[in-house]
């Protein structure tokens, strides 16, 4: 009876698996007389629109904008790069374009200078942080958005721009001609020394060289300050290429060792990626900074170390992108980026947070419910859990700006005052050790009072629609003194913000001040001295103790429970 049964069994896989490869092909076939039907269709629309529409149409753009909306439908990584985008697309995938090099923004009718970077054309030419820009190549550029500027400023390597510039604090305009370069901008913006022989590698990228600048920067730290930890920065990294993730991984755990598989629903989008290098140093303590911005290869580079119990992952839960893409070229130099399988990190967990493949009745993707997420165990036996994301070993506070903070920010008062103060001082300290004292945040008071500054408050929002409500209903003629009451006492309140935050706006002044000395690298290293994240770090990695039982999962951390609990 039972060499029956397993001989009936075989016959049913047998079936099973000549039945499989017709089904595909029979559901291929419909596809593509699906897809040659409307096609069909599509382009006898697009005809009879030229033939009768009753003005000319652009068959490009509509045929762009018909292309876009059928790419929303299913995620936001498949997306069409067509020619007039493609250095867009170099710059997101190489880091690298030609152009002036530096940061721009719209503010009011012109587009300024926000950060040069140091050592590129923009900044060997003389442009400074709030420089406004008049024309380009003799066209006048009011009114023009920061993407117009933008894409008359890139072009070829060795090319000439010609540009009319007001610089900030003066009245007269000049030319300026900038010789374009190739712009790359660096993987790891600054390394170095941080507390007691703690190292520190920030990484805002996977471009092609990713790996590399990360393993010398890595042996220059070992090599001239004999680090005892690691802190590896990824948070804000948005990702990049699969294998650069891969190889910096390897360079802290053996080779052979199995990082990523992907599975997609073609067996050539299903592989496995395994560690192919000697490693540079196995037992260095190493802590892994994140964020909700960390997404993509940063989520493979920080959930692998965590999965291997190699890396104490510290900050805020990662972004949750589970999905890899690949580019496909078009015809006419366009191409398109697809969606081709989700990946798996070494636990055998997938931490994309959104289903997109499965989508509501409205259309609308929803985040993995609870009852979907699977646990799964570290080499070592912890657990981790699937979807949502990377959920650190240790979740530090939440780093939420006051709305006064964020208005002076976001209304450039600090920008501009940065800029003022730049016109009154020729040199500061150097970054790890220049201050705010008081004299420069009461200049910084006097300033941003002379320009009638204001901003509006949750606690507003909510007197005034108190206020709507009581005169719909009729109360408000016996609410109307204590209502009046409370936008006095609040009114008072708001004047004191500038001093109750003076902590947070100190650091977003001293960030701005530093970088116009020091650039990108100078706005790192003071930042340094307070950040909470890398503070943490410090403590786990001077604790042995406490970095272990992290790894071996025997440590009770309270800000963990808490979130938790939440």
């Amino acid at each position: 009876m039972l060499f029956e049964n397993k001989i009936q069994m075989k016959k049913i896989w047998l079936l099973m698996l000549l039945i499989m490869p017709v089904a595909i092909v029979q559901a291929q076939e419909e596809n593509n007389f699906e897809i040659s039907k409307n096609i069909e269709i599509y382009s006898n629309v697009l005809r009879q629109l030229n033939l009768n529409y009753a003005e000319n149409i652009k068959p490009g753009d509509l045929t762009q904008t018909a292309i876009d909306a059928m790419l929303e439908s299913l995620d936001p990584y498949t997306v069409y790069i067509p020619e007039s985008r493609l250095e867009d697309y170099e710059l997101m995938t190489k880091g690298e374009y030609g152009g002036i090099g530096a940061l721009i923004q719209k503010q009011g009718d012109y587009v300024v200078i926000t950060e040069p970077y140091e050592g590129f054309p923009a900044q060997k030419s003389g442009l400074k942080a709030g420089d406004k820009i008049l024309a380009i190549d003799g066209d006048n550029a009011k009114g023009k958005t920061s993407a117009d500027v933008s894409k008359h400023l890139k072009g070829v390597p060795g090319s000439v721009v010609k540009l009319t510039i007001e610089h900030y604090g003066d009245t007269v305009s000049r030319e300026i001609d900038v010789v374009r370069e190739k712009i790359k901008i660096p993987s790891v913006p600054y390394y170095g020394v941080t507390g007691d022989d703690v190292g520190y590698i920030v990484l805002t990228q996977f471009n092609p060289k990713a790996a590399m600048d990360v393993k010398k920067a890595f042996i220059d730290l070992k090599n001239k300050h004999h680090i005892k930890g690691l802190i590896l920065d990824l948070r804000n990294n948005g990702g990049g290429l699969l294998n650069e993730a891969v190889d910096i991984v390897n360079l802290f755990v053996p080779k052979g060792q199995l990082i990523v598989r992907t599975k997609g629903k073609l067996a050539r989008n299903t592989t496995e990626h395994y560690t192919h290098n000697d490693p540079v140093d196995l037992n260095i303590p190493l802590t892994v900074l994140v964020n909700e911005n960390t997404a993509s290869a940063s989520e493979i580079v920080s959930g692998s170390l965590q999965d291997l119990d190699r890396a104490v992952i510290i900050g805020h839960r990662t972004f949750g992108k589970g999905l890899v893409q690949n580019v496909i070229p078009l015809p006419y130099n366009s191409k398109i980026k697809i969606t081709i399988a989700k990946y798996y990190i070494p636990s055998g967990r997938c931490i994309q947070a959104i289903d997109y493949f499965n989508k509501d009745k409205n259309g609308d993707p929803n985040h993995v419910p609870d009852s979907l997420i699977s646990a799964f165990k570290t080499k070592g036996g912890r657990t981790v859990y699937d979807g949502k994301g990377i959920k650190p070993d240790i979740i530090t506070g939440e780093n939420k700006y006051s709305q006064v903070t964020a208005d002076l920010y976001a209304k450039n008062y600090i920008f501009n005052f940065a800029n003022e103060f730049v016109l009154r001082h020729k040199s500061i300290a150097p970054p790890q050790s220049f201050e705010i004292n008081d004299s420069v945040f009461e200049a910084f008071k006097q300033y941003v009072t002379g320009r009638d500054f204001n901003y509006d408050t949750e606690t507003e929002s909510y007197i005034r629609k108190i206020e709507g409500s009581a005169k719909r209903e009729r109360y408000y003629t016996a609410l109307e003194p204590l209502i009046d009451s409370m936008q006095n006492v609040l009114a008072a309140e708001k004047k004191k913000d500038i001093d109750k935050y003076r902590d947070e706006i100190e650091h977003m002044l001293t960030m701005e001040i530093v970088a116009r000395y020091y650039y990108q690298k100078g706005r790192i290293i003071a930042s340094l001295k307070s950040d909470p994240d890398v503070a943490e770090a410090k403590s786990v990695l001077s604790d042995t103790e406490r970095y272990n039982a992290i790894l071996k999962g025997t440590y009770n951390d309270k800000s963990k429970a808490e979130e938790e609990e939440k």
